[in-house]
């Protein structure tokens, strides 16, 4: 029987593929801890829990009608961002997929109740959420890329999380979920982000959205995720990345809002244009995901 190793909330915030010089220009001569905070997750974690697949939620992948996992056996080619070319473009990548675990968690996902294919696609788009992660993170794990379906409300994003969860226990996988993601998620006009882009949250969009981003932080290191779903309603006026699926599918892979497991900050909360960027990984407590 298979597990979910761990957990983790992780930016996939365009500046960390700039090189480091241009990084520092940004950032008032300053290294981000975006950087930093990936190579730690990647020595201090992921080598330490060697995870068979990663599955990355990824935030910049919206669908309709359901929700997409990509089953593919491998996955080679080289992603420009249309987003932004200047700092993500012409970027390789060459890694095997996970498809028995992609098409089971996408029959449970229709079997729970929730829209979900399982797409094999050759022609099927790779999105900078997933490539920049596997960038920094991945050495020679499998990856599975899942959608947010932009029509989705909070249960069915812990429903499909569920199915995902599942889906590792039945396998003999030892797997690691990442929510490719950012947290409130609103960027300065275009004549002003010239003069917002350092790291300092002092440049997130309003004190208001940054406030509720770090009480959620909080909530996160105390283990409260029960509080996070419970809000989730107030926090949507803070616009959230993806309406926070990516957290919420996550979370629902590990026991949705009955989770315990405290999170621990892999890097600073960050400014990036006006939206909030943080690492957080969340280990398996002793006693289990649910205590």
């Amino acid at each position: 029987m298979g597990e979910i190793v761990g957990v983790g909330l992780v930016s996939h915030a365009p500046t960390i593929m700039f090189d480091e010089a241009t990084r520092r220009e940004l950032n008032e001569g300053e290294e981000i801890s975006l950087v930093p905070g990936l190579i730690r997750l990647k020595e201090e974690v992921l080598a330490r829990l060697q995870p068979d697949t990663i599955v990355i939620i990824d935030s910049h992948w919206f669908t309709t009608v359901e929700h997409v996992i990509s089953a593919h056996a491998h996955r080679r080619g080289h992603m420009t961002s249309s987003e932004l070319p200047r700092g993500m473009a012409g970027i390789p990548y060459d890694y095997p997929g996970d498809p028995e675990l992609a098409l089971l968690a996408a029959s449970l996902g229709q079997e729970l109740g929730t829209p979900t294919h399982a797409s094999e696609d050759d022609f099927l788009p790779v999105y900078y959420a997933t490539i920049n992660l596997v960038h920094y993170l991945r050495a020679d794990e499998r990856v599975v890329s899942v959608s947010v379906v932009q029509t989705g409300e909070p249960d069915d994003f812990l429903t499909m999380g569920e199915a995902i969860g599942e889906a590792a226990r039945r396998l003999d996988r030892r797997v690691v979920v990442l929510a490719s993601g950012g947290m409130s998620h609103t960027f300065w006009p275009l004549k002003q982000i010239t003069k917002h882009e350092a790291s300092d949250p002092v440049h997130i969009i309003t004190p208001e959205a940054r406030a509720a981003d770090e009480l959620r932080l909080q909530w996160m290191e105390q283990g409260n995720h029960r509080r996070i779903v419970e809000s989730m309603e107030d926090y949507f006026q803070y616009s959230p990345e993806g309406d926070f699926g990516h957290y919420l599918m996550m979370l629902g892979s590990v026991g949705g809002p009955d989770c315990v497991a405290k999170g621990v900050l892999f890097s600073d909360y960050e400014n990036a244009t006006g939206t909030g960027q943080v690492h957080v990984w969340f280990e398996r407590p002793t006693n289990g995901w649910t205590g």
